[in-house]
């Protein structure tokens, strides 16, 4: 047992628990900042890309799309892929979703989606943003897990997705949560720093004054505080439902509330509110309690104030609660009292963690980021220009070959009639090079 080594734990632990924690950072959780998305979420586009199921294409049942991810691509369980997929074509969870589903992709109350094999999907047309580019040589390949096939290591995205779809993701020390944006304003954002090197966040924000939610919720923070979490990377913004107030007769109205902040559903949202008229006995050794004192005075405040409670939704209203009030209730004060007590009304704590130039996982402000996302774009844009440039210089290549022998096509003929070795002898007797001479044979 020579080769045997008596080494501390300590110093055998530290290394390997900072290998697994960034396999874990950068292969799940934190996406990247050229294209805004996680492994597992690349992977399934790469591969809805190779099936050909762009925007207008006929849709394949969801079963097959994870199948192909899985079986070439991502070497994990089906459900996390899955669950991806969803997650990229639900309306409240990305303000521009990538992926177009047809059946039951769940819903905002929680509802799982159908299972895969019920279910279809395709790309959406803002999803060719992201692969438009991707046969242009713009990113870099890599082998798959069993060498058999090749994948890329980003998406050469002409969007910022992670500005547009935000994004939460929780590892090994590290969270990330990214704010959705509108896309007009971060397009005018990016081409403020692309055009103006000295550009400041105060430019940036006369374009882009702050989140716009997939939900359609309100951020109320003031200018100053939503400058002062772009300016550090993180921080706490306050966001508020909408809701506006219907007569009903000459003298009745009730409240109608048309959204709700992120991670609040309509269920939920009726739940705290009869929870707020109707409270529920805390318990202790199996025998309820009396209400506290803070439940009585919510109870009669609230039930000074509401009716009843009912779910609005139908066709023509897709997200939508009513509340009906009981007489003499103030507007205002119903209002401001389920903003204070339901979640009406909650907190968002951005924090802009991502995954750098460099590959390495870390917190950046929105200047840092977003100059590093131009820089990214400004070089694939070059790797595609040279691209195409190598396109037209072999083409003009093979047509500077086909100009040499215009004039000579009888005697080209006859070399070819005589030849033995037909190639070599055009190239010896016309001038031409190799791949000149093949296109003559070709023809």
């Amino acid at each position: 047992m020579s080769n045997v080594k008596n080494i501390e734990i300590q110093k055998f632990a530290i290394p390997a628990y900072l290998t697994y924690a960034m396999k874990t950072v950068l292969d799940r959780a934190i996406p990247d900042i050229e294209d805004g998305l996680k492994p597992v979420q690349r992977r399934v586009l790469y591969a809805m890309h190779k099936l050909k199921l762009h925007a207008g294409a006929k849709p394949v049942k969801s079963a097959r799309v994870v199948g192909d991810t899985i079986g070439k691509y991502h070497p994990h369980g089906d459900s996390s892929v899955y669950e991806a997929m969803v997650r990229m074509s639900q309306k409240w969870n990305m303000r521009y979703p990538l992926v177009d589903g047809e059946g039951n992709f769940g819903s905002r109350d929680g509802d799982d989606a159908a299972a895969m094999r019920y279910t279809e999907a395709r790309l959406t047309p803002i999803a060719a943003a992201l692969l438009d580019e991707i046969n242009s040589d713009t990113v870099d390949f890599q082998p798959n897990y069993d060498n058999v096939e090749t994948e890329p290591t980003l998406l050469p995205a002409r969007l910022p997705f992670m500005l547009l779809n935000g994004g939460f993701g929780l590892a090994v020390g590290m969270q990330t949560n990214f704010v959705s944006h509108n896309v007009k304003e971060v397009v005018e954002a990016c081409k403020i720093v692309l055009t103006n090197k000295k550009a400041t966040l105060d430019d940036v924000l006369a374009v882009m004054p702050g989140p716009d939610l997939a939900t359609g919720a309100k951020i109320i923070s003031s200018a100053a505080e939503i400058k002062k979490v772009y300016a550090e990377g993180k921080g706490p913004l306050r966001v508020r439902g909408t809701w506006h107030f219907e007569q009903v007769g000459k003298k009745d109205w009730r409240m109608v509330i048309t959204e709700l902040p992120p991670e609040t559903s309509i269920s939920k949202m009726m739940e705290q509110i009869e929870e707020l008229v109707n409270p529920t006995p805390k318990e202790k050794n199996k025998k309820k309690l009396p209400l506290t004192a803070e439940q009585v005075r919510l109870k009669k405040m609230f039930g000074d104030m509401i009716d009843e409670v009912n779910d609005g939704r139908d066709k023509n209203n897709p997200f939508s609660i009513i509340v009906t009030p009981k007489k003499n209730t103030d507007k205002d004060v119903l209002a401001m009292s389920l903003c204070t007590y339901t979640g009406l009304e909650s907190n968002l704590n951005p924090n802009f963690v991502f995954v750098d130039l460099n590959g390495n996982p870390r917190r950046g402000n929105l200047m840092d980021w977003l100059n590093q996302w131009c820089n990214n774009r400004i070089v694939t844009f070059r790797r595609r220009l040279s691209y195409e440039k190598k396109i037209i210089d072999h083409r003009l290549h093979i047509l500077a070959g086909r100009l040499s022998i215009l004039d000579r096509i009888e005697e080209v003929i006859k070399v070819l009639k005589k030849s033995d070795e037909p190639k070599q002898d055009l190239m010896k007797h016309f001038g031409l090079d190799e791949i000149q001479a093949e296109d003559v044979l070709e023809m």
